[in-house]
C-alpha cells in the first residue's frame, strides 16, 4: 500500500493550498486558511474549483507582486509551486469526498510549510 502522500487527493490538497496562498496575498497581502466549508466544497469538485483560481492566477501573482516586500517574494514562491503542483497528467472531474481527509492531509502541509517560510505572511 502506497504512502498517503503519494496519491493524488494528497497532491491535489497541496495545489489547493497554493492556489489559496497566491490569491490571497493579492487580496489581503496575506494567506487565509480555508474553512472547512471551502475545503469540502473543493473535494466535491476539485477541477470545478481550480480551474477558478486559474483563471485569474496570472492577475492575482500580478497584483500580489505589485504589493512589493515579502508579500511580492512569497507570491512568486506559491505561483511556482502552482506550476509543479498541477500533475503532468490529464486531470479528471472526479468526486474527492470519500478523500477528504488525504486531501485536508495534502492541505495542511503545505500550508505548514508556507507558515513557516513567510512568517506573518499566514494566518
Amino acid at each position: 500500500m502506497g504512502k498517503v502522500e503519494d496519491g493524488r487527493p494528497y497532491q491535489w490538497g497541496r495545489l489547493y493550498a497554493a492556489l489559496r496562498a497566491v490569491r490571497g496575498l493579492a487580496s489581503a497581502g496575506r494567506v487565509v486558511p480555508a474553512t472547512d466549508r471551502e475545503l469540502r466544497d473543493t473535494t466535491s469538485r476539485p477541477r470545478t474549483v481550480f480551474e477558478g483560481f486559474l483563471r485569474t492566477a496570472g492577475l492575482d501573482v500580478l497584483a500580489a507582486r505589485g504589493r512589493g516586500g515579502a508579500v511580492a517574494e512569497a507570491a512568486a514562491v506559491a505561483f511556482a509551486d502552482v506550476a509543479l503542483l498541477i500533475p503532468p497528467e490529464a486531470m479528471g472531474r472526479e468526486n474527492l469526498t470519500p478523500q477528504t481527509e488525504h486531501f485536508r492531509q495534502g492541505y495542511e502541509a503545505q500550508l505548514a510549510a508556507y507558515r513557516k517560510a513567510w512568517e506573518g505572511l499566514v494566518d
